[in-house]
C-alpha cells in the first residue's frame, strides 16, 4: 500500500525521523537529499508526560573524586576572596564598585576557560552612590568618637558640622509631626528610641548539629519556616509592613523642612561594635531612584553611641556631635547587570538545556560583602573553575549567574526570569504597588516563554560562608530521593541532608515562583546572622578557606549529575495563581447573612 506517493516503509522511516526533527524538517524530510542529516530536536520538560525518573541514579564516582581533588588541593577561591573583598570591596548596586565587581567577574570567568562570558543588562536601576569618609565625633559634654557611616544613598553635609542634637521619638503618622515644627532648625536630630542590648550575650559562632540538622529535616506542621526566611505571604503582610517604610520618606522631608541638619538613626542589630547598614537604615525603601532622594543627610551609629546620646540627653544633659558626611551620587540612571558565563553542552539533544549557579554579587556598604553574598559568588565562580579545570563535556549547558540589585529586591534574578523564561503577572491595587516586585502578591497569569521549557534546575548560596550541610528542596518530593542519592558519596564532607522545607528571601525565589526548580542549599551558619549580615564586620577575616572549598566542591558535583543525567530534574506542578480561589464566606451554615 502506498500513501501520497510514499511507500509504507518510507512512512515508518519518516515517523522514525519526526521523533528527532522539527516538526518543519520532519514534514518535509522527503525533500532533502541523501547526506543532508538534520540536527535532533532538543527535549523539553512536558508538563502532560513528564519523564519517568529512575529509581536509582547513575553516580560518576571518577568525578566526583576528581572534582573533590581539585576542589580540595588545588583551590584558587581565597585568592578570588581577597581580590573581591580587599581590593573592590563593597559593592552597592549602581555603585562605582559594584560596575568594577561585574567587570572582573565576566574577566575572571572567561579567563578560566568559561564560554560567552558577559554583562547583561536587567534595567535602569537608578541612582549611582558611594560613601567616601562619615565621621560622628562628640564634642559636649565629653569627647569622642563614635562608630557611624552614612546610610544608604543619603546626601552629603556640606563638611564638618557641628550642632547640638534633639533626640525625638518615631512618628506613628503625619499628626506627630505637629509637636515638632519649629524646633528642630540647625539640630541634628537623634531619631527613635534607644536599643536594649542584652549584656549577656549568646557565643557568636554557631555550628549545626546533628540535632538542628534533624529538626530541619523534619516538616513543620504548623507552617513556620521563619528559620528559612519564608515569611507570610498574605497580601496585607507586606503591604503594611512597607506602609510603615514608605512613611520614612515622609519623616525625611519634615526635617528637611524643618530645616534639620542631619539625622542619627540606631543600628536595628547588632552591639559590641557591631553595626547594620542596610535598607532597614535608609529612608525609605526607594532612596535610590532620582524621584525619591533623599532631602537630608543620615547616619547610622553603633547601638553604644546612640544609647550614651540618648541617656544624656534623658537627663537634660546637652550634647553637641561633630558630624561630617562625604558621599557621592554619580549618576542618575545606572543601569543594573548580571555576570553571566558557562560551559557548553555538548549532547546534540540536551545540549540546549540549562542548569544554572547564582548567587548575588552586589551588597551593602558597612563591610565589604564577604559573606552577603560575595562568599555565595566566589563560591560558584571556583565551582566553574574546578569544571572548566577538568574539562568536563557536559551534556547540558551549565551556566552561572551573578545577579546584582538582590538586596533592593532581586532584581537581578527577576529581570533575568522575565527576560528568559517567564513574564508574571502582579497585584496592581495601590497598598501592592508600594511593595517590592519580589514581595507582591502573584496574582497570574505566568506565562512561559520558549526556554521555560528547556530550564533544568537553579541552584543558590545566600546564607554566608558555612559549609555545606544538605540542600532544601521548595516541596519538591520528586526530588528528594535523587538527591539522597547524590549526597550518600559526599556525607564524609558533612552533607547529609536533604529537606523538604521551602526557603526564601533570595533568588531562588524568582525560579520557584514561576513553577522552575529553584534550590537552596542548607550551610551551617557560622556567625552569618550573630554577626556579619549587613554589618561592618562582613569582611574577609568571616571566611573560613575550608568551608568555602567544601562548598565550591559540592556545588561542583551537583551542578555536573544535573547536566549529566538523562532526564532533566523533576518540577513542582505548573503554578496557576489566577485560579486559586478565596474561602466562601457562606461556609458556616448559622452564620449571619451579611
Amino acid at each position: 500500500m502506498k500513501i501520497e506517493g510514499l511507500s509504507r516503509t518510507c512512512l515508518i522511516l519518516l515517523i522514525a525521523l519526526s521523533r528527532f526533527l522539527p516538526s518543519n524538517a520532519a514534514a518535509s524530510a522527503h525533500s532533502k537529499k541523501p547526506h543532508e542529516i538534520a540536527a535532533p530536536a532538543t527535549r523539553g520538560y512536558d508538563y502532560s508526560h513528564p519523564e519517568v525518573q529512575p529509581a536509582k541514579e547513575t553516580l560518576d564516582l571518577n568525578m566526583y573524586a576528581r572534582i573533590r581533588d581539585e576542589g580540595l588541593d588545588h583551590s584558587r577561591i581565597m585568592d578570588y576572596a581577597t581580590a573581591l573583598f580587599d581590593d573592590i570591596g563593597q559593592r552597592l548596586t549602581g555603585s562605582p564598585n559594584m560596575a568594577k565587581a561585574n567587570a572582573w567577574t565576566r574577566d575572571q570567568l572567561a579567563a578560566m576557560g568559561c564560554a560567552n562570558a558577559r554583562l547583561e543588562s536587567w534595567g535602569d536601576f537608578g541612582m549611582g552612590w558611594r560613601q567616601i569618609a562619615t565621621s560622628a565625633n562628640m564634642a559636649k559634654p565629653d569627647t569622642a568618637v563614635f562608630i557611624a557611616q552614612a546610610t544608604p544613598w543619603s546626601p552629603a553635609t556640606p563638611g564638618l558640622i557641628t550642632a547640638d542634637v534633639i533626640a525625638v521619638p518615631y512618628f506613628r503618622d503625619e499628626k506627630d509631626f505637629d509637636k515638632w515644627k519649629g524646633k528642630l532648625a540647625g539640630k541634628i536630630v537623634l531619631f527613635g528610641r534607644a536599643p536594649k542590648i542584652n549584656p549577656s550575650p549568646k557565643p557568636l559562632l554557631e555550628s549545626y548539629d546533628g540535632n538542628k540538622l534533624q529538626e530541619i529535616f523534619s516538616y513543620p506542621l504548623d507552617g513556620d519556616f521563619k528559620e528559612q526566611h519564608v515569611f507570610p505571604s498574605t497580601p496585607d503582610f507586606w503591604a503594611n509592613v512597607f506602609k510603615q517604610v514608605n512613611f520614612k520618606e515622609q519623616v525625611s522631608k519634615f526635617f528637611a523642612d524643618q530645616h534639620a541638619a542631619a539625622i542619627l538613626v540606631s543600628s536595628y542589630g547588632g552591639d559590641g561594635g557591631i553595626m547594620k547598614d542596610d535598607n532597614n537604615e535608609a529612608m525609605g525603601q526607594r532612596v535610590y531612584m532620582p524621584d525619591h532622594k533623599q532631602p537630608i543627610p543620615s547616619v547610622v551609629l553603633a547601638d553604644e553611641a546612640f544609647g550614651r546620646i540618648s541617656r544624656l540627653l534623658e537627663h537634660d544633659v546637652p550634647v553637641t556631635l561633630g558630624l561630617n558626611v562625604q558621599t557621592e551620587f554619580t549618576g542618575d540612571h545606572e543601569q543594573g547587570y548580571n555576570t553571566i558565563a558557562e560551559i557548553p553542552g555538548t549532547d546534540p539533544q540536551l545540549k540546549d538545556q540549562i542548569v544554572m549557579a547564582g548567587d548575588h554579587l552586589d551588597s551593602w556598604i558597612a563591610g565589604t560583602g564577604a559573606t552577603d553574598d560575595g562568599a555565595g559568588a566566589i563560591i560558584a565562580m571556583e565551582a566553574m573553575r574546578i569544571l572548566t579545570a577538568l574539562h568536563v563535556q557536559p551534556r547540558r549547558t551549565i551556566r552561572v549567574a551573578l545577579w546584582s540589585g538582590e538586596e533592593q529586591g532581586e532584581f537581578g534574578s527577576l529581570g533575568y526570569v522575565d527576560q528568559h523564561l517567564a513574564t508574571v503577572g502582579y497585584a496592581t491595587t495601590p497598598e501592592q504597588l508600594a511593595v517590592p516586585t519580589f514581595l507582591r502578591q502573584i496574582t497570574g497569569p505566568i506565562t512561559p516563554k520558549p526556554d521555560y521549557a528547556l530550564f533544568s534546575a537553579y541552584f543558590n548560596l545566600d546564607n554566608g560562608g558555612g559549609k555545606l550541610l544538605g540542600i532544601y528542596t521548595n516541596n519538591n518530593a520528586a526530588i528528594v530521593p535523587i538527591f539522597q542519592q547524590w549526597i550518600a558519596p559526599l556525607k564524609d564532607l558533612g552533607v547529609t541532608t536533604v529537606s523538604m522545607r521551602p526557603s526564601g528571601s533570595s533568588d531562588q525565589d524568582s525560579f520557584d515562583n514561576v513553577g522552575l526548580p529553584g534550590f537552596q542549599f542548607i550551610q551551617d551558619p557560622r556567625d552569618y546572622e550573630t554577626r556579619s549580615v549587613h554589618t561592618n564586620q562582613d569582611t574577609y577575616e568571616r571566611l573560613s578557606a575550608d568551608d568555602l572549598k567544601q562548598a565550591a566542591v559540592v556545588e561542583a558535583i551537583f551542578l555536573y549529575n544535573a547536566a549529566m543525567r538523562d532526564q532533566m530534574l523533576p518540577r513542582n506542578p505548573f503554578p496557576h495563581p489566577e485560579l486559586e480561589k478565596k474561602t466562601e464566606s457562606n461556609l458556616m451554615p448559622d452564620a449571619a447573612k451579611k
